[in-house]
């Protein structure tokens, strides 16, 4: 098994145990249920940096990266700084993440928030309206093409955009369909964890011009995002980079300075 697998299969009993103590009743009856939602493929369509900031403690490739910056200064600090959009890691057992980090940054910014979580269940879509999430992740590796449908046409029915991530042409093949609105190329073998760009140049000739290009893992300089923007990238996932300083939200603001020069 490699750390996919491993995670997945952590994912299900964890699915399972919430669903047994929080019904979808009590999830659609959430204040944040109703409110209307922020559009991430608009914001990336018309920005010139294309960044989507992360909030990420630790990971499994990683280990720790940074437990000390709260939610409310970073969310603040990527709003101020300029970011389209905030990735926030909801998964606690590798990540350290959780909801509460989802719901932090809703209250704390007006910034499109993409739930990033393995999602294998309904109920995580349910779950991602409910605490406040505009955007959705699905991952190609570990859902099937019918999977893939069922999932991303119920977060087009809640107004939650979708974006899907693969890693190589058998993932894009599978998961080319009407109910998404971006697709993201993840530049990490998830089994070996190397990262290379060149999985982004590679792709992004097969994703068809209907959905808005995202590249992401290994961004950690501006010459990574000129490389990519010829290729048709609007967005670009940066974690790390930020994360892993004293305050993101400076470091954003002078990433996104320097690219714009």
């Amino acid at each position: 098994m490699n750390i996919l697998d491993h995670i997945i299969a952590d994912k299900r009993k964890e699915v399972d145990l919430k669903k047994s103590v929080i019904p979808v009743s009590q999830l659609e009856q959430s204040v944040l249920f109703e409110r209307s939602t922020f559009s991430l493929a608009e914001r990336l369509k018309k920005s010139t940096s294309g960044i989507i900031a992360e909030h990420k403690r630790r990971s499994p490739s990683k280990s720790v990266i940074n437990q000390n910056l709260n939610v409310f200064d970073v969310a603040n600090g990527y709003e101020a700084a300029g970011v389209c959009g905030m990735s926030v890691l909801t998964d606690g057992k590798y990540f350290g993440g959780s909801l509460d980090d989802l719901i932090l940054a809703r209250a704390s910014c007006q910034l499109p928030l993409l739930r990033k979580e393995f999602i294998i269940d309904p109920y995580q879509i349910i779950e991602a309206k409910a605490y406040g999430a505009d955007v959705i992740l699905l991952i190609a590796a570990v859902l099937s093409h019918q999977e893939i449908k069922q999932l991303s046409e119920l977060a087009q029915s809640l107004n939650l955009e979708v974006l899907l991530e693969i890693h190589n042409e058998e993932e894009l093949h599978k998961s080319v369909m009407p109910s998404l609105d971006m697709m993201g190329v993840n530049n990490r073998n998830l089994k070996t964890f190397e990262v290379s760009l060149e999985t982004s140049k590679k792709l992004s000739t097969l994703i068809p011009d209907d959905f808005v290009k995202i590249s992401e893992s290994g961004i950690s300089n501006i010459e990574a995002i000129k490389t990519l923007q010829p290729y048709g990238y609007k967005g670009f996932l940066i974690g790390e980079n930020f994360m892993k300083t004293d305050n993101a939200g400076d470091s954003a603001t002078q990433f996104i300075k320097d690219l714009n020069r």
